[in-house]
Parts: C-alpha cells; structure tokens; sequence
C-alpha cells in the first residue's frame, strides 16, 4: 500500500488550514480550488456572472494561455464575436482547479455549442503523464455529463521550450515535452467524431528545426500576438464546421 496519497492529502490539509496553497496536488484528478488566491476566486465569481448574463455559444476553458486572448481583444472579436464567445480560463490553473470550477458551477448555466478546452501543461512540473491524462478525461466526462447536447474541441497540450525559473533554474524541456507529447496521444484517441473532437496544431508553433521561435512564444510557453494568430488561423475552420 502506497502511503504517499494519505500522507500528501494531510499535508495539503494542514496548509489548506493556514490559507497556504500547496505547491502540489495528491490527485490531479480530484477538484481543488486555490486556496488563498483572491484573483481565482476573483475570476471564478466572474466566469458565474458571464454565465447568468447572457447566452454562450463558444467557450473558452484553461489556464492562462487561454485566459492569454485577453491581451488580444480584437483578434478575438474578429475570430470568435460571431459565436458569442466567453473566456473562462485562469493564469496558473492545473486540472484539479479546472474541475473544481465546473463542480462549482461555471457550466450549469450556459449551454454552448462548442467548449474548447486545453488544460494540463502546468500540472507537467509535478504529475505524470499517465496522471493528467486522467485529470483531463475526468475534465471531458464532467463537461460531457454538464453539457450533453455540447460539443468539446479538446486541443493538444501546446509545446513548451525550456523555460528559466524565478531562481535562475532552467527546466527540463525536454522531460516536460515529454509528458505532453504522451498526454496528446492518449487524448486523439478520445476523438469520436460527434460529441468530442480532438485538435493538434503544435506544428504551427514549431520552426524547421522543431524548437519555439521567440517571435511567436516569447518565455517559450505563452503565444504572444503573433502567436495567437496562428492559432486563430489552425483552428477556424474546425470552430467554423463544429458551430454550424
């Protein structure tokens, strides 16, 4: 028997008490909010307000690459306006964030007709692959369950390049890419071609020589203007048929 998970839940209990958020998650699968972090609550209060406002036809849902389109306000209207887009994702959020926001509610008053969902590449520091893979089929099953008559554009975890810590530490790319390229396979298995769809446009980000240019990720993890243009670009389409 594995003490491990016993014994991470009574730490992360401990700190949880103390209004400190664990740096890690004995079940990536399993809901947690952020504790101690008023901007998630923050942004989790919004999503519900967007929700009760008005009609959503395609959702956005993720971290902060998604919650990234904010910076590109005009690029988002011209590309997803048409649809009556909203954009639920938050800077930092693993899976168990996302799925402790669904079980709260951001989905309980919407019904889009599509929900483009990645999620997962901040978990890669501390999960497995095998991990997350579970954390985000447990994501599509409640989206899913939440939503029936709902479409989910589940995207491929994008490439990441080695990134420099605060301290001056440089991850492992490598490993990480690792991570997410055995994560994308499983999930293109998950593709039934009528309620969920995978879509991998990785490539789109990736120079000859397979690296991230600065010109299109910056810090190598998050798309920058030019980046989010691309993307556009890879994903209209498939958008475009799912809405109609």
């Amino acid at each position: 028997m594995n003490p491990r998970p016993k014994i991470v839940a009574f730490l992360s209990l401990l700190l949880a008490l103390s209004g400190v958020s664990p740096l890690w998650a004995a079940d990536p699968a399993e809901g947690a909010p952020k504790r101690g972090n008023a901007r998630f609550y923050h942004m989790h209060a919004s999503f519900l307000e967007r929700a009760a406002e008005g009609p959503v036809g395609l959702l956005f849902l993720g971290d902060s690459i998604t919650e990234g389109w904010r910076k590109v306000p005009e690029l988002w209207e011209s590309a997803w306006g048409q649809y009556q887009p909203a954009n639920f994702g938050i800077g930092g959020d693993q899976t168990q964030h996302v799925i402790w926001r669904i079980e709260d509610g951001e989905l309980d008053k919407i019904s889009p007709k599509v929900v483009v969902l990645m999620i997962g590449t901040n978990n890669t520091g501390g999960n497995t692959a095998e991990e997350i893979t579970a954390a985000n089929k447990k994501i599509v099953n409640l989206i899913r369950e939440k939503l029936p008559e709902t479409k989910v554009l589940l995207l491929a975890i994008f490439p990441r390049g080695p990134r420099t810590s605060g301290n001056g530490v440089v991850e492992n790319g490598k490993d990480r890419m690792a991570k997410i390229d055995a994560i994308n396979a499983e999930m293109a298995k998950w593709d039934d071609g009528e309620r969920v769809f995978f879509l991998n446009i990785n490539d789109v980000f990736l120079n000859d020589e397979g690296k991230i240019p600065d010109e299109i990720m910056p810090d190598q993890l998050h798309p920058n203007a030019k980046g989010y243009a691309l993307w556009v670009e890879a994903m209209a389409p498939t958008v475009e048929k799912l809405m109609k």
